[in-house]
């Protein structure tokens, strides 16, 4: 007797940008501090990014709980959780992010719950972020290679500089409402603008194998 492996896909996606509204910009819009609006869509060094927003939040005596009750009246992009219930009912779909989980969970609460890969972020006595712990190097990039090493398909979706890396380690890579400096850095992804537009591409890369 034969068998044969059934092909399995995973979708891997960022989650500020793709499916949220970016959480520093918030930060910076409620604080009125404007160097906290810098993302991985304008830094492309994330430890550079983040010993900035770090030293940013010690010197304006920024608490976690402050940043928390931020994204707590934050939305999710319009028409985020519709994608999401239509991709979760095609195919299997992860959020891989470089955000942290005391940031992450209430805005995964309002896309139902999906599986969230993320990191932590190491707090003092005071309520002041001391120091973000990585929970691995390169996880977005690792995570597509682990998936892949398990014979799933991987199509993966970011927004910006900290995702090139997990849409080059992927069968296919897309670029979603990404800044005009990261479509002229990589030009072979392909862009999408709107959840519609996603949905179709994803749609074809799943119906053609």
């Amino acid at each position: 007797m034969i068998f044969y492996l059934v092909i399995m896909f995973i979708v891997c996606l960022d989650l500020e940008g793709v499916l949220t509204p970016e959480v520093w910009i918030n930060v910076a819009l409620k604080t009125g501090i404007d160097e906290l609006k810098l993302t991985t869509r304008d830094v492309s060094d994330y430890d550079v990014l983040m010993k900035k927003r770090l030293k940013i939040l010690e010197e304006h005596d920024i608490k976690l709980i402050d940043i928390q009750k931020v994204i707590s009246k934050m939305e999710l992009i319009p028409g985020a959780k519709k994608f999401m219930d239509w991709l979760q009912s095609v195919t299997q779909g992860i959020i891989a992010t470089d955000s942290y989980i005391e940031f992450a969970m209430p805005l995964i609460r309002k896309l139902g719950y999906p599986t969230v890969f993320c990191h932590n972020l190491e707090v003092n006595e005071k309520g002041i972020i001391t120091n973000y712990l990585l929970r691995i190097d390169n996880m977005k990039k690792k995570t597509v290679e682990s998936f892949k090493e398990m014979n799933f398909k991987v199509i993966a979706v970011g927004d910006s500089y900290n995702d090139i890396e997990m849409l080059n380690a992927a069968n296919y890579g897309i670029l979603f409402r990404p800044p005009d400096n990261v479509i002229k850095e990589f030009p072979l992804f392909p862009v999408v603008t709107n959840y519609s537009e996603l949905k179709e591409i994803i749609s074809k890369y799943l119906n053609q194998e």
